[in-house]
């Protein structure tokens, strides 16, 4: 009997992009790596061979799939965007660049619990 496996999807560069609406400039700067990179990655719709890329992919589509779940899609837009006090004033894609993606899912739990962040 072959048991389902409850593992996330591979993360897809292109698909994570178009979700945040992301130039390839903005999405080099999430992951540490140029936009020519990303380039490459989505015309040969493939993933990186640095685990430690992937594992930052992994987490950003993480942040994508429990954003989506939280706010709407306009909403979860708007929340990557704006600064938050309690990070510093950083915004949770600032805080991505700096990687420290957590901190950003961080503030997802607190907000769908609703405790705001």
């Amino acid at each position: 009997m072959a048991l389902k496996s409850s593992a996330a999807p591979a993360p897809s560069p292109r698909k994570i992009r178009e979700d945040l609406r992301l130039s390839r400039e903005r999405m080099g700067r999430l992951v540490d790596v140029s936009a020519k990179t990303i380039e490459r990655w989505e015309a040969r719709d493939a993933l990186p061979a640095s685990p430690a890329l992937r594992s930052r992919l992994s987490k950003i589509q993480e942040i994508v799939r429990v954003g989506r779940a939280v706010f709407t899609r306009e909403g979860f837009l708007e929340f990557l965007s704006t600064p938050v006090a309690a990070e510093g004033g950083y915004t949770p894609l600032q805080l991505i660049e700096l990687g420290q993606p957590e901190r950003v899912i961080a503030a997802l739990a607190a907000d769908y619990e609703g405790l705001g962040y």
